[in-house]
């Protein structure tokens, strides 16, 4: 099993991976808002694991087990970010809130919640249940 922590790399080095065909130490620090020493521990922990391939000054790459495992944890994340934004949740605010949600959902409820995702975004009428629904959010009384 993995970490939380370990799962955020993987996910970090499969996003950079996936926008510039490359990923390095300081760009997952820049993307994690860490320090490279802690990159460069854990890339090697992960290396250890046997997830990603780590040569120092030739960067960091996904193995096909850290591929798998990132692609799971990134789409958990974006589910729930998805899921948090129909419910008018701010990006930034549902982008960071999905950071820490992804990781303590049983994935029996992120099939759920990615079923309710596709449901409402593909239903008739969707556009005008969220401009109803923005309303109700202006109006509403907590």
């Amino acid at each position: 099993m993995v970490s939380k922590k370990a799962e955020d790399y993987l996910e970090a080095i499969l996003k950079i991976a996936e926008q510039r065909g490359h990923t390095r130490t300081k760009d997952i620090a820049s993307a994690l808002n860490v320090k490279p020493p802690s990159v460069v521990e854990m890339v090697k922990r992960l290396d250890d694991m046997g997830l990603v391939k780590y040569k120092k000054y030739d960067g960091v790459e996904l193995t096909p087990s850290g591929r798998a495992i990132a692609r799971v944890v990134k789409d958990r994340h974006e589910t729930v970010r998805a899921f948090l934004e129909i419910l008018k949740v701010p990006k930034k605010i549902a982008d960071k809130d999905a950071c820490i949600i992804e990781h303590e959902l049983n994935p029996e409820t992120i099939e759920q919640l990615k079923k309710f995702v596709l449901f409402v975004t593909s239903a008739e009428g969707y556009q005008q249940w969220r401009e109803d629904f923005e309303i109700f959010c202006r109006i509403a009384k907590p």
